[in-house]
């Protein structure tokens, strides 16, 4: 996959679910730069600008603040910091894989939950 410069929705998306739940792990993945041609039908592409490519994401995150939460309402919380996007910005489709510290450790997407790294870089794009 080609890396490219985020767009306005993406970077949107990074940096609300950066402030506001201060994951230890995050990928954000554009899954327009890989299967445009699977969603080229759909309205959001056919909008002015053609959703600028940044209407189908995946996130990956791993955060303190899903600690208790069903998946259920983890969801419902990552929905609620994108209102924005979905509403005004053209996200159209958003996959969600959502842990919490202990969760993401099991599963290897963290090593340790005390050393916390910057967030990792975007995939489908580079921040």
């Amino acid at each position: 996959m080609s890396s490219t410069i985020p767009g306005p929705v993406q970077s949107s998306m990074h940096r609300k679910l950066s402030e506001g739940l201060n994951p230890v792990f995050l990928e954000i993945r554009n899954e327009r730069v890989d299967t445009s041609s699977k969603h080229a039908h759909h309205s959001a592409m056919r909008a002015v600008g053609g959703g600028n490519g940044e209407t189908h994401f995946s996130v990956t995150m791993a955060s303190e603040a899903f600690n208790g939460l069903t998946p259920i309402k983890r969801h419902r919380l990552v929905n609620g910091l994108l209102k924005e996007e979905f509403e005004q910005m053209g996200l159209h489709a958003l996959s969600l894989r959502l842990k919490n510290v202990e969760e993401a450790e099991r599963e290897g997407l963290v090593q340790d939950k005390s050393a916390r790294a910057d967030v990792p870089s975007c995939k489908g794009s580079v921040i």
